[in-house]
């Protein structure tokens, strides 16, 4: 019986159909989805740490609202993203306790430190670069609430991906300082964006079965060499340079061919041991605790309306 429903649910992702929550799935599907969109919620909400520590000293009252507005806007996609996973019959709660206890990842980028201004460039082209790259992808997934989440999160990514640009633009047009400044975060944010991509597709466990069923479309190295070669023209507009002396055009593939990427680096981040992981961790555990009350009023207050329509 199980072979027929796996075929019936094979043949509607082959058609383009989107899978709905009260469809049949196998149990891997819905694990992987569980995985992957509550890995990105966390990692929408760990992701508002490092730009918020920023938005007190933003330069302008100008940039200082436009890094408001991103970082509600990180908010706002970690909220679209939990309530897409909670579809497939895990819990918010349950969620924030895997993110907490250590159990549930989040994007590695995230555990670097923002030591400048120019940092909230950096993450703006590069980091929300880099998550678009993949996003985009994900309003085609297979499973129709992640789909649908994804699109409005993409088009705010958009804004997020030009204002990061500009931020850098602005500083490579001013003082040596400012320029010194821009290329700096370039320098320190370019290769962990490259590793936002994940590992290398044959050591990527997941992408075989997500790629089969259309959770996602292309491989980790297909994106990685899409993301270097835009960005490796973009950075002209800029008047920067990217951190690998090896990068350089590749005519016969028809890409950008890259130097060596740091793989012990990328595994230590993911194992807890990159700069601002206890930091970053720290804080969410702060917050959840800090904010019991919050939930404890609004469940009394929902609990008392509930009775009054009684």
């Amino acid at each position: 019986m199980d072979q027929d429903f796996e075929k019936i649910f094979q043949d509607k992702i082959d058609k383009e159909i989107r899978i709905e929550p009260r469809d049949w799935m196998p149990e891997k599907y819905r694990q992987t989805l569980i995985r992957q969109i509550s890995q990105h919620a966390h990692s929408e909400i760990v992701g508002m740490l490092p730009e918020g520590n920023w938005i007190t000293r933003a330069p302008n009252l100008r940039r200082k609202a436009i890094l408001l507005a991103k970082v509600q806007d990180e908010a706002g996609h970690g909220l679209y993203l939990y309530s897409a996973a909670e579809t497939l019959g895990i819990s918010r709660d349950e969620m924030y306790e895997q993110l907490h206890s250590g159990k549930a990842k989040y994007s590695s980028i995230f555990n670097y430190p923002t030591l400048t201004w120019a940092d909230m460039g950096a993450i703006g082209w590069l980091v929300d670069g880099a998550a678009i790259m993949n996003q985009v992808l994900l309003c085609r997934s297979s499973y129709g609430p992640y789909a649908r989440a994804m699109v409005r999160v993409c088009k705010e990514e958009s804004f997020h991906q030009r204002q990061g640009f500009e931020i850098l633009l602005t500083l490579s047009r001013g003082t040596e300082a400012q320029r010194a400044m821009a290329q700096d975060a370039v320098n320190r944010w370019w290769w962990p964006s490259v590793m936002m991509f994940g590992p290398k597709d044959d050591e990527s466990p997941n992408s075989q079965l997500s790629m089969k069923w259309k959770i996602k479309r292309f491989s980790n190295d297909e994106l990685r060499q899409k993301f270097i070669d835009i960005c490796a023209e973009q950075v002209k507009t800029l008047n920067l340079s990217l951190p690998d002396p090896d990068l350089r055009w590749n005519e016969a593939k028809g890409h950008y061919d890259f130097g060596a990427i740091n793989w012990d680096e990328f595994w230590q981040v993911i194992q807890g041991n990159g700069p601002c992981n206890k930091e970053r961790l720290s804080a969410r555990r702060k917050a959840w605790e800090e904010g019991a009350w919050v939930r404890e009023a609004a469940a009394a207050h929902a609990s008392k309306k509930k009775q009054q329509a009684a």
